[in-house]
């Protein structure tokens, strides 16, 4: 058994110096300035910023006639390979298992160094060892991703083979004392812990159990779309449900009908707050989790995705004294993220600052928080007259879901509050006509509306596997028109890397739509114009649509074609 590289007689101190990277002076200070026998000397002078890490590894390739390989080649490790090497022996010795070929073991190091590693890893798989490197933090991370999993899937295993799965309750015969019993039982109370833990470290915003015929799937939604995460057995559905439902405090009885519940995850710097949802299917019940970090909320406007004149003319609206501020679009479009943020950005001490939400997703230092709850009478219109009697200047309703919230909202922005609400409306033009068709007056619309907001979410392209390229036509077709404006232009995408889960997205932005109504436009919603009349008046003015502020996210890198293509509209002329 042996290793596949040759230990190289030139010193890397030499090497640097014949590439003119260092003077003698710094080489010297290098040399000086090892915190540790054991630091190498490229360690230090990246830590001294004398150096960049991928230089060292670009180095240290040519001095041991090494390959370096890069992120996206160790995120396709193969996982059966790296369980051959022991944890604590890949994190002490940098190193990771790529794939075995017989008896032959690819790994990546990021120390070619540390030859005693590396006789200790032959030793213990029996293996030739085929090296190449890996740039250190890449390696560090790649291990961290890999074992995470390991972990997680053998914490699985560990809890399904302590589960009786003789014992567990039947769907069509429930004993409800049984029931209880089991979902108290360390193994499932360890199960659903788990699952809540990956989630909230997956930065997962919601999580779905489904029942199918013959097994039980938990998906994690991250950045917008549905990740499969694990398979627990289908005699362990009634368990699961039951022992969510006992933590969301519903009746684990009642099965037929669906049922709302929350519960609180506390950790040692934070909390999270879970809404429940569930729901009768064919094959038993459903189960959605959604995740609110109650942290509280930090992120400023200019972070949203907004830009140029659409964020001049929303910091404009949301420093009037009074008036109607709409923010449009479908579940989960972002828009209880952008009013907070613009009463993070507006609370003072000299303003009286009053929200209506259901639920409170983020708490506010400043606002006055209030949780509509409609099973004991709290509606949004109930809470909104009483707002009104506690001497409001700025008011948040969570949403206008009826033709009376909608009513006194208006009339309060028409009597000196400045409102801020949403509306489930698909472009700003149809915000403006959703109000009418709830039946508030045109006059009293065209009166109080200052600015309407419409916005979609779509994913980042990942920072760490980003690379740019010239779109084929083909690429373009599903923009129609608007793909012309990206043809032969430089875009990007993902490659896909560890970081992303090989999605090539990480993170989420936000598109945006913004009308101001100018006073052409408040007459033609007197006059009683549709919206189409309404948007076509509104393109003249300028107007930067969904679809065109998607374009321009696309040629700064920020998203993708697909993600605009899917989110937003072509323009009609």
């Amino acid at each position: 058994m042996s290793l596949s590289f040759r230990l190289s007689t030139r010193r890397f101190g030499e090497l640097l110096m014949e590439r003119g990277w260092l003077t003698p002076e710094q080489l010297a200070l290098g040399l000086r300035s090892r915190q540790d026998p054991r630091e190498r000397l490229g360690q230090t002078l990246v830590r001294l910023g004398l150096l960049k890490e991928r230089d060292v590894a670009e180095l240290l390739g040519e001095q041991f006639s090494l390959t370096v390989v890069d992120a996206e080649h160790l995120a396709k490790a193969d996982p059966e390979a790296v369980e051959l090497v022991p944890e604590h022996l890949a994190r002490q010795a940098l190193l990771l298992a790529l794939r075995r070929e017989g008896d032959t073991l690819d790994i990546a190091v990021g120390d070619p160094l540390d030859v005693v590693s590396l006789d200790h890893l032959r030793a213990l798989t029996g293996c030739t060892l085929r090296v190449c490197l890996a740039r250190p933090s890449e390696a560090r991370e790649a291990i961290d991703n890999f074992y995470q999993q390991i972990r997680s899937s053998e914490n699985l295993g560990e809890i399904l083979d302590k589960i009786d799965l003789s014992a567990t309750v039947a769907e069509e015969d429930v004993d409800l004392a049984a029931l209880r019993q089991q979902v108290e039982d360390a193994p499932v109370v360890r199960l659903v812990n788990l699952m809540l833990a990956e989630a909230i470290d997956a930065r997962a915003s919601d999580i779905h159990v489904e029942p199918m015929r013959d097994h039980l799937t938990v998906r994690f939604r991250i950045d917008g779309s549905l990740h499969e995460v694990m398979k627990p057995p289908k005699n362990l559905q009634m368990a699961i449900v039951s022992r969510i439902k006992v933590l969301a405090d519903v009746d684990i009885a009642v099965r037929l009908l669906p049922q709302d519940g929350r519960l609180t995850v506390h950790l040692p710097d934070r909390e999270v707050d879970i809404r429940v949802s569930t729901l009768p299917t064919a094959f038993g019940e459903k189960v959605v989790m959604r995740l609110f970090d109650k942290k509280a909320f930090t992120r400023e406007i200019e972070y949203l995705g907004l830009d140029g004149s659409g964020l001049e003319a929303f910091r404009r609206a949301i420093h009037l004294p009074h008036g109607m501020i709409l923010v449009s679009g479908p579940t989960g479009s972002g828009k209880t993220t952008t009013l907070y943020s613009a009463l993070s950005e507006i609370k003072t001490v000299s303003k009286n600052l009053i929200s209506v939400e259901d639920p409170i997703e983020y708490h506010i230092e400043g606002v006055n928080q209030v949780h509509a709850n409609h099973k004991v009478g709290m509606t949004f219109a109930r809470a909104l007259r009483s707002i009104l009697r506690q001497d409001p200047d700025i008011i948040m309703i969570g949403e206008i879901r009826d033709a009376e919230t909608a009513d006194i909202a208006v009339k309060s922005a028409l009597t000196g509050h400045l409102m801020l609400s949403s509306v489930h409306a698909n472009d700003t033009p149809g915000t403006v006509t959703r109000l009418i068709d709830m039946g508030v007056p045109r006059y009293l619309v065209g009166s109080a509306v200052a600015l309407v907001m419409a916005q979609r979410l779509v994913r980042r392209v990942c920072e760490r596997c980003k690379e740019s390229y010239i779109a084929d036509p083909e690429q373009l077709a599903p923009l129609g028109d608007d793909g012309a404006l990206l043809a032969g232009r430089r875009l990007w995408r993902g490659r896909g890397c560890l970081a992303c889960k090989q999605t090539g997205y990480h993170g989420r932005t936000a598109l945006f739509e913004v009308l101001e109504l100018s006073r052409g436009m408040r007459r033609m919603v007197l006059d009683g114009l549709n919206e189409d009349q309404i948007k076509q008046h509104a393109l003249g003015e300028g107007l930067v649509t969904l679809r065109k502020s998607g374009i321009r996210k696309i040629l700064d890198g920020v998203t993708t074609i697909d993600e605009v293509r899917y989110a937003t509209l072509a323009d009609h002329a």
